[in-house]
């Protein structure tokens, strides 16, 4: 590793040293200096695209070139004739500057190449050939090259460190509200231009009046030979493993024309290339966002997941996993649009794992505790999404979407537990939820605007859990206190829950522009939210009958039957001004609040009333660089499981006894960001810091049997804040064909708790730094060399851990004789707990495809997967009471041999 960094910094070097710098000031016939004009420079001994950029604001251009070569300048502006000169460079450097006149015919000179980059206002172009070397297989392919994007852990797509929340083809929304979809199966090779659309409104007629600051979209425009017929690759694979013989069928076909678009994808293996997990079901919003996202409010309607135990990376002992994807979009006239997607999911994954547990304080007589297990999951996902716009002229809009989700998913676990000993769970669950949008947009003049949006929710989870503790001396103060029958060969105890939620979301909005530079908003909204919780605890006896105890355990009562409403009413108004590079938008909400619960014939009433203030400032220093600052007070509300009174079974060692009584707790939320997209000197800057002070925040008491890891816990509301802090940022400089990027992040979070009587402050505090080179050569092999750098501080009470992670990685890339495409990559991992290395782990995967020429419609590969058969990986956890340190062992090495077919 450290030759391969010594050798990139050489080539860095050497690559600067061999080039000269061209500058100079563009400005229009009379002198002012041009803002976003683009300059390019042709070599003209190779007839290729060497160097370009944009001016600064002072009308500046900076371009790196080589020496003793002669170059083509073309300066080119929207409304203005292209002008073009002819550069010899030497080893000095050169000054040269234009003029453009105006032009209201077609430019003179023609352009040979387009800008690599184009900024136009809230826009940012990219074209995608600019950045391709060839190699290039996917869309995630070609974003990670273009400057201030980036693919996070996850596979999605950051554009100034927000998430991408909506990827559009030639405009059509695909698979609204996921990018990771998009990144995985657009082929590269239709990719003309990458449109980054930031403040995107999907509602032309409230752009001018609305805050879309973190709103992100990306619109991919086809290459002209990708529209109106079919387009895509169907990729085979098939390999061997000691298990089983391994598979791989991914068919990837999509048509665009302007009327409609289809897009297939599928993909059946056995290699653990998991194209849509779980985690990205529950996080994919399918484009909804609340109408009060902004009131000030907060509910949580919670979540009764069963838990299943997540794969870092995707990497577990064995993945089977199946997709089904379809989305469309129709527009059977001008006026309407139709479109929609169906997801359907299916997966077997098996995990091992050991964990080292450390409970928070060493004088509560609480074992740290070892456990191993190895799980069983299987989990069918299904989602379908139907939308339509009628916009029968520009002054109104009327939309309505409508999305479905179900899923059948169950989870076995073998555990072992060295303070209880062996356990047998199995979870189930088959929930689903009905969402439905209903929007109206209405414009009556230039000066007043209304909108009214709705939101229903619909959503019934029922999770099912068993646990068999075969060990039933360990558990036997348990088991008496649950009031279980111990005549029995072991503990088979379960539990059964149902929660249903029913939720409508509404508001009306009204803008009064007053002129170019401020407007006034009303808006009038409420949220109802109704939720039915019922659970019990039983235990299987050994004559197969069903035993329902009565446990002993002080203020627990058996079984929920609970009835929860919420209801918020309010009125807000915001102010907007704009002076100079200022935009300042003040504004208030006023809430009537009223929180009821009913359980055990004992009702609970919780209603008042509360301002919450915010404030907003952006300072737009130049067209591609801003300061924006956000202040929010708002109301926390939780859900029902929270206030079920009855005692729940969380897990084997981990019960749950509500509080009726809850109180919602009082938020104050500062947010400051900067971004600079700087195309003068190559060099993108973005930052964040964030705080928050909680009050009146809902904690636990947990209560720990003597000498055991079983506990009980309670909420309450802390009569101390909260505080939590984070910063992330990131600065990327690109040097020619050299990108080079730091960054990293630091997250801070103290809260209070009470453990076994006593209470404890926690503070966890976790670093990120990240450090990355890598290059973007046409013609010559490219590498990409990341290091990064994880600490994990947590202070809980008496006991302090703290875990490091070293990642340093490459990865590499050539075109080798314009036939064959090699790529690999590795990491080193290192692994420690207070400066001793717990586990050190690699991980090297490798491809060599072979392609007849760029036509050919067929592509052989062989591919590699853990070639150095890497046994297992680490991470860590933190909870309330706890920190583990956790080992989980992965897919072996795989060898596969895939044919690819483009369409």
């Amino acid at each position: 590793m450290r030759r391969l960094l010594t050798l990139a910094l050489l080539l860095v070097v050497g690559a600067t040293f061999a080039q000269v710098r061209l500058e100079g000031v563009v400005k229009d016939s009379i002198g002012t200096p041009l803002e976003l004009a683009n300059v390019i420079a042709i070599n003209q001994a190779t007839q290729k695209l060497d160097s370009y950029g944009i001016t600064n604001d002072e009308g500046r251009y900076r371009l790196s070139l080589e020496k003793n070569a002669s170059y083509t300048i073309q300066v080119s502006y929207v409304g203005m004739k292209t002008a073009q000169a002819v550069v010899e460079t030497t080893d000095q450097g050169v000054t040269k500057n234009f003029t453009l006149q105006n032009d209201n015919t077609l430019d003179a000179v023609e352009l040979v190449y387009e800008m690599p980059v184009t900024v136009k206002g809230d826009t940012i172009v990219y074209n995608a050939d600019s950045f391709k070397s060839g190699t290039e297989r996917k869309l995630g392919d070609v974003l990670k090259k273009l400057p201030g994007v980036e693919l996070n852990d996850d596979g999605e797509i950051e554009v100034e460190g927000k998430s991408v929340g909506k990827v559009m083809v030639e405009g059509k929304d695909f698979f609204d509200g996921d990018s990771k979809l998009a990144v995985e199966n657009i082929p590269a090779n239709a990719v003309d231009k990458v449109e980054i659309l930031k403040n995107y409104s999907e509602v032309s007629q409230l752009r001018g009046v609305t805050d879309n600051q973190d709103n992100i979209a990306i619109n991919i425009k086809l290459k002209e030979g990708k529209k109106k017929f079919w387009f895509g690759n169907i990729t085979g694979g098939v390999g061997d493993s000691e298990e089983e013989t391994l598979y791989l069928l991914q068919p990837k076909l999509f048509y665009y024309s302007p009327e409609y678009s289809i897009n297939l994808i599928g993909d059946l293996n056995n290699i653990g290339e998991v194209a849509f997990n779980r985690r990205d079901y529950f996080k994919f919003s399918g484009g909804f966002r609340s109408p009060s996202r902004s009131s000030g409010t907060n509910i949580n309607l919670g979540s009764n997941d069963i838990g299943f135990l997540t794969a870092q990376n995707n990497r577990a002992k064995y993945i089977n996993t199946k997709l089904g994807a379809a989305n469309f979009s129709y527009s059977p006239k001008k006026t309407l649009d139709l479109s929609g997607f169906a997801i359907f999911s299916n997966s077997r994954t098996d995990l091992q794992e050991t964990r080292a547990v450390t409970y928070t304080d060493p004088d509560l007589n609480i074992p740290d505790e070892e456990t191993k297990s190895n799980t069983t999951q299987r989990s069918d996902l299904g989602m379908l999404k139907l939308s339509a716009a009628y916009k029968p002229n520009a002054n109104n809009q009327l939309d309505y979407d409508v999305l479905a989700r179900t899923s059948k998913e169950s989870q076995d676990q073998l555990f072992f537990s060295d303070v209880l000993g062996n356990i047998d769970q199995l979870e189930d669950t088959s929930p689903f939820s009905i969402s439905q949008n209903l929007n109206y947009y209405y414009t009556l003049d230039d000066n007043n605007i209304f909108a009214f949006e709705v939101q229903h929710l619909l959503q019934d989870e029922d999770p099912f859990y068993n646990a068999i503790l075969e060990d039933k001396a360990n558990y036997d103060d348990t088991g008496n206190a649950l009031g279980l029958d111990n005549a029995q060969i072991d503990y088979n105890v379960a539990q059964e829950k149902r929660v249903k939620s029913n939720q409508v979301d509404a508001k009306l909005d009204y803008w009064n522009v007053l002129n170019n530079k401020s407007d006034l908003n009303f808006t009038l909204g409420t949220i109802y939210s109704k939720q039915d919780f019922n659970s019990s605890i039983f235990q299987y006896l050994d004559n197969g009958t069903i035993f329902e105890p009565s446990n002993t355990l002080p203020n627990s009562l058996d079984g929920n039957d609970i009835e929860y409403t919420f209801n918020d009413v309010y009125l807000g108004m915001h102010y907007r001004l704009k002076s100079g590079i200022f935009t300042f938008t003040p504004g208030v909400s006023a809430h009537a609040y009223s929180a009821k619960n009913n359980q055990f014939n004992v009702n609970y009433t919780d209603n008042f009333f509360r301002l919450l203030p915010d404030f907003n400032t952006r300072i737009q220093l130049k067209n591609s660089e801003n300061i924006n600052f956000n202040y929010r007070m708002s109301t926390n509300f939780t859900d029902v499981n929270q206030l079920a009174r009855g005692l729940v079974m969380n897990n084997y060692n981990a019960f749950f006894s509500g509080n009726q009584e809850l109180e919602s707790a009082l938020a104050h939320n500062l947010n400051l960001s900067y971004f600079s997209f700087n195309m003068f000197n190559y060099t993108n800057v973005f930052a964040r810091l964030s705080y928050s002070k909680t009050i009146d925040r809902i904690r636990t008491t947990s209560q720990f049997e003597p000498g055991s890891v079983v506990r009980v816990s309670t909420p309450f509301n802390s009569d101390f804040p909260d505080e939590n802090a984070s910063f992330n940022g990131r600065i990327q400089k690109t040097l020619g064909k050299f990108k080079a990027s730091l960054g990293g992040n630091f997250n801070y979070n103290k809260f209070n708790q009470v453990v076994n009587n006593r209470p404890s402050v926690n503070e966890n505090y976790s670093y990120t730094y990240r450090t990355g080179l890598s290059t973007n050569f046409r013609d010559a092999p490219n590498f990409e060399i990341n290091y990064r750098h994880t600490i994990q501080d947590n202070n809980q009470g008496e006991r302090k851990t703290n875990f490091v992670t070293k990642v340093p990685s490459v990865e590499f890339d050539a075109l080798i004789f314009k036939k064959f495409t090699f790529k690999t990559d590795y990491s080193y991992n290192n692994f420690s707990e207070d400066g001793t290395t717990i586990n050190d782990y690699e991980f090297w995967n490798a491809s060599l495809a072979y392609r007849k020429d760029q036509d050919s419609k067929w592509e052989f590969e062989l591919n590699a997967t853990n070639l150095l058969d890497t046994k297992s990986q680490n991470r860590t956890n933190t909870s309330n009471v706890s920190v583990s340190a956790i080992e989980y062992f992965i897919q072996p090495r795989f060898l596969t041999f895939r044919l690819r077919y483009e369409l």
